[in-house]
């Protein structure tokens, strides 16, 4: 199939899907819009379809993994308005059957039955952090700047599938990630138990190969039954039931009201503009 924000390339029994928005960072929109995260999702169908795969590579074109969702978007998708009076408030069955869509998607990646590595450089931020911590595994470049900073919007520790990141790294690190939405590099990755392997950026693309023809010696069979294993450890572990939590906390945020004296992402970009909002949310945690 021919994409037009994503790259689908097979060499023998490994496949690479690139999201290819590098103008943008690879920032996501959500189901339904015919974007980056729509075709990223059709393309990793139409590797779940090639009997001949083994190992699914996910990374993104340019300087960046993924920096999340598109600020200059993220709300509209509901029916959101701009703030004008007489404007009809976005409905709650809006809210939670998109959240639902979009994290059903989360959920096809986690219990994705061929190996997925995610390759990671340059910023991995909310919904890419996301997709990382799906993955079977993942590479990152030593000054990889990964973080839930999607968080400060006022999510607290809400709003995603969170259940992979606290399997991978704790409860206590979980929160203080989520609650402070503060980057970690490569080597605090693999610390942490986020990441396999921290390399310096010019060797990501060799690693990740490496690792690749290590998991094709594999039997196509054996992968199959190991993901099918998989999948049922997620469920004893609580993992997939992680589908609800993302989505009705995603709708219960977007309702969400804001005291006076709360940062309020979305009243600032109606007043300023997405670029002065985002950084007004982020310079304060530097002050």
């Amino acid at each position: 199939m021919d994409y037009e924000h994503v790259l689908y390339e097979k060499q023998g029994a490994i496949i690479r899907i690139t999201m290819n928005r590098p103008e943008k960072l690879n920032a996501m929109d959500f189901p339904g819009q015919g974007g980056l995260l729509d075709q990223f999702y059709e393309a990793l169908s139409e590797a779940e379809d090639d009997d001949d795969c083994k190992v699914v590579v996910i990374r993104g074109a340019g300087r960046s993994f993924c920096s999340g969702h598109d600020l200059d978007t993220v709300g509209f998708v509901y029916g959101m308005g701009t703030g004008q009076a007489g404007e009809r408030r976005a409905s709650q069955r809006i809210r939670l059957k998109v959240d639902r869509r979009w994290i059903e998607k989360h959920l096809k990646l986690l219990l994705f039955p061929k190996i997925t590595i995610a390759q990671v450089q340059g910023h991995c931020i909310g919904e890419g952090a996301i997709m990382m911590e799906a993955c079977d595994m993942a590479v990152v470049a030593d000054d990889v700047q990964i973080s839930h900073a999607e968080q400060r919007l006022g999510f607290a520790g809400s709003g995603l599938n969170l259940v992979p990141l606290y399997l991978s790294v704790g409860m206590k690190r979980a929160r203080e990630l989520l609650l402070t939405g503060r980057a970690i590099n490569g080597a605090e990755a693999v610390q942490m138990g986020l990441a396999n392997y921290s390399v310096p950026a010019d060797q990501l693309e060799a690693k990740v190969q490496e690792l690749c023809e290590t998991m094709c010696l594999l039997p196509a069979d054996g992968i199959a039954i190991g993901k099918a294993s998989n999948h049922m450890i997620l469920d004893i572990l609580g993992a997939t039931s992680g589908l609800v939590q993302g989505y009705v906390t995603h709708t219960l945020f977007t309702n969400m009201r804001f005291e006076q004296d709360e940062y309020n992402f979305f009243r600032e970009r109606r007043a300023s503009g997405t670029r002065t909002a985002f950084h007004g949310r982020d310079d304060r945690y530097e002050d």
